[in-house]
């Protein structure tokens, strides 16, 4: 929702009001900051998004996610850029789609400025979960039809059991982005059965 337009706030408001006491929001930062003017002379407008959720969500807002377009390949230019442009006062996360981003160093820069390294299951990109930081997020976009297939449940008690085993994570987030079908729903409570089997 917040990906496609800015965000007022008596919506956020609304979302607040009517989400269970302990419910968390993950919000995505507008595709005119990453996609259409990628970071330039956009400190006003991520200034404005940044207040714009931590008032109308409160303490309900979890981490802002930053999703970056498939052309953008790794340099220290671009890095430096992200790096610049966030508010480290918020959980912030960075979902790349291109591949050339998987790397340790870039995990490692991400960490010493607290920013979240966004594990993801997308055609053509490393299937694999990365942990730079005490949150993890992960988003499932469907294999192999994008945003259909449906994940079997030894992947996901793959994934689950790497998560609980990790020492250093201290909050998890998990996103089924193969909603087509209805698989997200399905995938999402068997990942939570998982869960709560295990704990």
């Amino acid at each position: 929702m917040t990906f496609y337009r800015f965000p007022q706030v008596k919506f956020l408001e609304n979302w607040y009001d009517k989400s269970p006491a302990d419910f968390c929001f993950s919000v995505k930062v507008p595709r005119l900051i990453t996609h259409y003017k990628k970071f330039s002379d956009t400190t006003r407008m991520l200034s404005d998004f940044y207040g714009s959720v931590r008032e109308g969500l409160k303490d309900k807002l979890g981490p802002v996610l930053f999703q970056l377009p498939k052309q953008i390949a790794y340099t220290d230019e671009w890095l430096k850029r992200i790096l610049s442009a966030i508010d480290k006062s918020f959980i912030n996360v960075v979902e790349f789609r291109h591949s050339s981003w998987w790397n340790p160093a870039v995990y490692k820069q991400m960490a010493k400025h607290k920013l979240t390294f966004c594990s993801t299951s997308y055609p053509q990109l490393p299937d694999e979960l990365v942990i730079n930081s005490p949150v993890i997020y992960y988003r499932f976009h469907g294999m192999k039809k994008l945003y259909r297939s449906r994940y079997s449940k030894t992947v996901l008690k793959e994934i689950g059991a790497q998560v609980i085993n990790e020492k250093k994570p201290k909050q998890a987030f998990f996103y089924f982005d193969n909603t087509a079908e209805g698989n997200a729903i399905i995938n999402a409570k068997e990942l939570q059965r998982f869960a709560k089997s295990t704990i």
